[in-house]
């Protein structure tokens, strides 16, 4: 079951906030450090790595789970 807008919103607005992952489909992990790393539209996820700059464009279809990081 794939993970909604609303799910996501909750980890990123949490204050304060706590880091996560996203857990997609094809295996791929994606760490959130910061909530500035992160924008939801309204049918994809945009994840941002500031060390690297890479940005990765995530469908919300294809997110499996969204966890705190401390539980990955």
């Amino acid at each position: 079951m794939a993970v909604n807008v609303e799910t996501l919103r909750k980890f990123v607005r949490l204050q304060p906030f706590e880091p996560f992952v996203i857990r997609m489909s094809n295996g791929q992990v994606h760490e959130i450090l910061h909530p500035g790393c992160v924008a939801i539209g309204k049918n994809r996820v945009i994840v941002t790595d500031p060390d690297t700059d890479r940005t990765v464009y995530c469908a919300l279809i294809h997110i499996n789970t969204v966890e705190p990081l401390q539980a990955a």
